[in-house]
């Protein structure tokens, strides 16, 4: 078993170095910026427009509305990535990480736009109206229609392999992480065992998931907003309480994106490498911008425009890691929580705790 524990690290780090992924979906997105003409930037007000419904048609193709496709992906998306994710690229990357996070939300939002663009534009409606959709659809179909023999030859193998790692994905890195963290939070505030935790989650999340997208849309579009702005509540009453040090927690974030940080209180020190490794990895974690989730919800639109629905899918990496992330970030930098050597949902925990009045909070 340990042998097998060091073998997957060592796979991960090679995965998640500056070296590999990083580079391939910060270029990525950097190449999408340039070649739609900075569209994050562009039609941001009419994205958000869209995702208000303002042009919504019942008469358009689809299942859900814009908001529900836009509530379903952020919900495996708003959650576990932005408290015990940021606080894990703080502990491990310092706060330079968060600039590097920033920078992987910014350009994700270019990669978001794309493929749940070519989501809706080659999605398949069965006979009964059901839509199916996503990345392993425009594969097959996009690259089936190249004018280039090999890509034509690798078009359907690629589109199974990618169905093949989609079906495994969610369960390793989405319901497993956050089940875990639900169950673990529980546990130690309130002694609930975890086994119960897991037996309650899964038979709520089966009642959601048997309903199809109609149901997962309807839920999600309540429940997202809710967790939404419960959350953001608690975190700027944390910042009002710590407004002083805010400025310099963001002069530190810009500079230690560019300068290595030395060991400080428990804090281990940090490389520019580990900030650009750790902050990147953990971004598209939490935004899942060129994972190819998102596309499958987004492809279930109401909708005849693929391009409206890329607008809206462009919105989650920015209310998702420029929005939510940030909070988290400034809450743990401006209590002094990352000094501690903590990592993961511990040190989220103690912002909150030296946030509090009469245990380290700045009123």
């Amino acid at each position: 078993m340990e042998a097998f524990e060091i073998g997957v690290t060592w796979f991960r780090d090679v995965l998640w170095s500056v070296y590999f992924l990083v580079p391939l979906l910060v270029g990525t997105g950097l190449l999408l910026t340039i070649r739609l003409k900075f569209i994050q930037t562009r039609k941001l007000g009419h994205s958000i427009n869209l995702t208000r419904g303002l042009y919504d048609d019942d008469d358009d193709p689809g299942e859900v509305t814009h908001f529900e496709a836009l509530s379903s992906a952020l919900s495996s998306t708003v959650g576990t990535g932005n408290i015990a994710g940021v606080a894990t690229a703080i502990a491990s990357g310092g706060p330079g990480a968060i600039f590097w996070m920033w920078l992987t939300g910014a350009f994700g939002m270019a990669s978001k736009y794309a493929e749940c663009m070519m989501a809706v534009q080659y999605r398949e409606f069965t006979d009964d109206g059901v839509v199916r959709g996503g990345p392993m659809y425009y594969i097959s179909k996009g690259l089936g229609e190249s004018n280039n023999a090999f890509l034509r030859a690798l078009a359907n193998p690629f589109a199974m392999f990618f169905a093949f790692c989609m079906m495994l994905s969610p369960l390793a890195g989405g319901a497993l992480v956050q089940a875990n963290s639900a169950a673990d939070a529980l546990n130690a505030n309130f002694s609930i065992p975890h086994v119960i935790t897991g037996i309650v989650l899964a038979i709520i999340v089966g009642g959601v998931i048997i309903g199809g997208i109609k149901r997962i849309g309807a839920v999600t579009s309540r429940l997202v907003p809710f967790m939404g702005v419960t959350y953001t509540v608690g975190v700027l009453l944390l910042l009002f309480m710590n407004w002083q040090a805010i400025p310099g927690v963001i002069e530190m974030i810009f500079y230690y994106a560019m300068n290595p940080m030395a060991a400080i209180g428990g804090f281990a020190g940090a490389t520019v490498g580990e900030a650009i490794s750790f902050g990147a990895a953990r971004g598209v974690f939490s935004n899942e911008a060129g994972l190819g989730t998102a596309p499958i919800a987004h492809a279930a639109a109401k909708t005849s425009e693929p391009v409206r629905e890329g607008l809206v899918a462009m919105m989650e990496p920015m209310i998702d890691t420029l929005g939510i992330n940030t909070m988290t970030a400034l809450a743990i930098l401006s209590t002094g929580s990352f000094e501690s050597g903590l990592s993961g949902a511990s040190l989220t925990t103690e912002a909150f705790d030296r946030g509090l009045p009469g245990q380290g909070g700045t009123l």
